[in-house]
């Protein structure tokens, strides 16, 4: 069966500018992990693209967080302007249901770090403006928001306004990167959904990365998760049992309703044997088919649990 995809996190946007931020690729068709071409050939597909900064992109890319983040969004709009044929930017989730009625594949912008915003909340209108639906706090680093995996820390008071202001506007805040502290502050004040768009299981996987049992069972029994799948390759490595990470996930929440797919293609250096790109998302439903997942939990990971969370951040920001 050809399900429909929603991948909430990419890095393609950056692929395409290249290391050094001012290449052109095509997102129509490219040597990278995601192109539209192949993206067509899914039962329906929308893509969440990630404006990726922090603070060492002077190191990594030789701009500023600020040039980077601008060349990105200008990136995304042109590409939408070169093949607005195929895919269109949906600011809503019943856009994003809207295009795939007629055949039209659907990109939502999303944040990844803050440096190119200079952590200010006051700018996340501006960028709700032009179609950004969800946002993390940071990166791997430490920053004025908040602590990350990597160093620890919880949230700072800018931080609390900035997840304020975002579930204000009705975006998603995304928790991949953050402090287990960062987390559990988030949580304490969180009024709408949030989501971990490339988070895996740490008990399957035990990397800070990763969410623990108790987090994801918080998490889940609160109606905060959408996305609880970091980067496939951890999936799909481990002695033929692929799906480890959701079946886990599925042993502590049996309704499924609190997984959906982030693939980080594009942003991880090595693929799964058997998984190339876009095109190989029917090869993990066909997966999870064998290991006794019925059809209908498959659909609702791989389209409807993304939606559902989507809706509901647009109702709470409603209220």
């Amino acid at each position: 069966m050809n399900f429909p995809v929603i991948d909430l996190h990419c890095d393609t946007v950056l692929a395409l500018l290249g290391d050094d931020m001012n290449q052109a690729g095509s997102l129509r068709k490219n040597r990278f992990h995601i192109d539209l071409e192949r993206a067509s050939r899914l039962g329906g597909y929308a893509q969440c693209f990630a404006c990726f900064t922090t603070p060492f992109m002077e190191e990594y890319h030789h701009v500023s967080p600020v040039v980077a983040f601008e060349r990105e969004i200008a990136t995304l709009q042109r590409e939408m302007d070169r093949n607005n044929d195929l895919i269109s930017i949906a600011y809503s989730p019943k856009e994003i249901e809207e295009n795939r009625k007629t055949g039209k594949m659907s990109a939502v912008l999303t944040l990844e770090g803050t440096a190119g915003i200079g952590y200010d909340p006051e700018l996340l209108s501006s960028l709700w403006l032009i179609g950004f639906r969800i946002s993390s706090l940071g990166w791997n680093e430490k920053n004025p928001l908040t602590g990350s995996h990597e160093t620890g820390g919880g949230l700072t008071d800018q931080g609390r306004a900035y997840v304020e202001e975002a579930q204000r506007l009705g975006m998603l805040i995304d928790v991949s990167h953050i402090s287990d502290e960062g987390f559990w502050d988030i949580m304490d004040i969180t009024r709408a959904p949030i989501v971990a768009t490339h988070s895996n299981s740490r008990t399957v996987w035990s990397n800070s990365r990763n969410l623990d049992s108790v987090t994801y069972t918080w998490y889940s029994g609160r109606r905060c998760s959408g996305n609880l799948i970091r980067c496939i390759y951890d999936a799909w490595t481990c002695c033929r049992t692929e799906a480890f990470h959701i079946l886990h996930f599925m042993e502590l929440d049996p309704s499924g309703k609190h997984i959906a797919l982030g693939g980080d293609l594009d942003g991880i250096t090595e693929m799964p044997a058997g998984f190339e790109g876009v095109q190989s998302w029917p090869a993990l439903a066909q997966r999870l088919l064998e290991r006794g997942l019925d059809e209908e939990t498959v659909g609702n990971i791989f389209w409807n649990n993304a939606i559902g969370v989507m809706e509901c951040a647009v109702c709470d920001h409603a209220k």
